[in-house]
């Protein structure tokens, strides 16, 4: 049945479609190119996978041929009848929602069940997801792996290193509990309407969590070193109840700038001011 459905451009054309700025939508209509990202992840026949933004539903397609059993979260309701025709296609493999990604419990949606998370992100939410996605005190999380589609500037600062112009606060909270890396760039004129920046695919997948520390620590760590960057750790941590003793206690010399420290010094800074359990 699915090799009878209509290109994606087509299917757009006939349900009216246009990407919306204000909802930072780009189409995706290369099918060849949906297929190499939904492989991504590795074999999802009969896996469960979570995908944000489906829009006219272009990567919700190669997800579907894969074999996976797709949970879509939309919030454009002009692309509902698109990804009904895929639900009619594929039966039983896809379920539809629709709503605000932002606002949704994702672990009670997906009823609880381990799920690899794919989509092409809409640019105005994806970093907010991706830091929740990252977030919370446990571990491992529900998710088995991240397959997300940001512009290239984002995708190069939570895959960057210590001392480099890119690192920051995305690149510590997705490398020091999660392996990240840089799994594909997409050129701009891949998209319907072309975007005016380069993207790029991240997959993350989650690594064992170091002991003793409280990951709303290292939040607040990140938080306050990398939101004054230019600032020695002397003068952008002195709000941190405790963290210049911290700096003395490990050695950290309080006149370096925080994009110099490495994802392990920043653990081990969380970790001396993690109350015990």
């Amino acid at each position: 049945m699915s090799a009878d459905l209509p290109p994606l451009r087509e299917t757009i054309a006939r349900h009216g479609l246009s990407a919306s700025k204000a909802l930072g939508q780009n189409f995706l209509l290369d099918e060849q190119l949906l297929a190499r990202i939904a492989a991504i992840p590795g074999d999802l026949t009969g896996r469960a996978v979570l995908e944000v933004g489906p829009g006219p539903g272009g990567l919700t397609r190669a997800l579907l041929r894969a074999g996976a059993r797709v949970t879509a979260i939309e919030m454009d309701r002009r692309c509902l009848p698109a990804l009904g025709e895929l639900d009619a296609a594929f039966p039983g493999q896809l379920r539809i929602v629709e709503g605000d990604a932002l606002k949704i419990d994702h672990a009670e949606l997906m009823h609880g069940e381990p799920h690899a998370v794919l989509s092409n992100l809409p640019y105005n939410v994806g970093t907010a997801l991706f830091v929740r996605w990252l977030g919370g005190e446990a571990w491992p999380p529900l998710w088995t792996s991240l397959t997300l589609m940001f512009q290239q500037e984002v995708a190069q600062r939570i895959v960057a290193a210590p001392g480099t112009s890119a690192y920051g606060r995305l690149a510590v909270l997705a490398q020091w509990r999660a392996r990240a890396r840089l799994a594909m760039k997409v050129h701009r004129s891949a998209f319907t309407p072309p975007p005016k920046v380069m993207s790029a695919i991240v997959h993350v997948e989650p690594i064992e969590m170091p002991e003793g520390v409280s990951a709303r620590m290292l939040e607040r760590l990140t938080e306050a070193a990398f939101g004054q960057r230019r600032k020695m750790l002397r003068q952008s941590l002195k709000g941190v109840p405790g963290a210049l003793e911290a700096l003395e206690t490990l050695d950290i010399d309080p006149q370096r700038r925080a994009e110099t420290l490495g994802v392990e010094e920043f653990v081990a800074l969380a970790r001396a001011l993690t109350p015990p359990a």
